[in-house]
Formats: structure tokens, C-alpha cells, sequence
């Protein structure tokens, strides 16, 4: 996930608080915020993985 899509993701935040959003900027949003939920989870399964237990 680059910073301008999470950068992306704030705007949109900001927007949505501030005078709402578009249904196609909702759809982007939900797409962002997909990607970004993914990466988390694709970023902590590989430290997870990579994890060795020492007796």
C-alpha cells in the first residue's frame, strides 16, 4: 500500500465527515480500505511466519 493511497483513504474520511461523499467516491473508499486491510493482514501472516519457537 503506497502513501498516496493511504493519504487517499484520510481524504476520503475527511470528506465523508465534513459534506459526505459520492456514491462512486463510497465505492473507492470501500475498495482503499480493502486493500489496506490486506496488506496489514499479508504484512503480519510473512512475521508470523517468520517467527521460529526456541525451546
Amino acid at each position: 500500500m503506497t502513501e498516496e493511497a493511504i493519504a487517499r483513504i484520510n481524504e476520503l474520511y475527511h470528506k465523508s465527515k465534513d459534506v459526505g461523499l459520492t456514491p462512486e467516491e463510497k465505492e473507492e473508499q470501500a475498495r482503499l480500505r480493502a486493500e489496506y486491510v490486506s496488506a496489514i493482514r499479508n504484512n503480519l501472516k510473512s512475521i508470523l511466519d517468520n517467527i521460529e519457537v526456541v525451546d
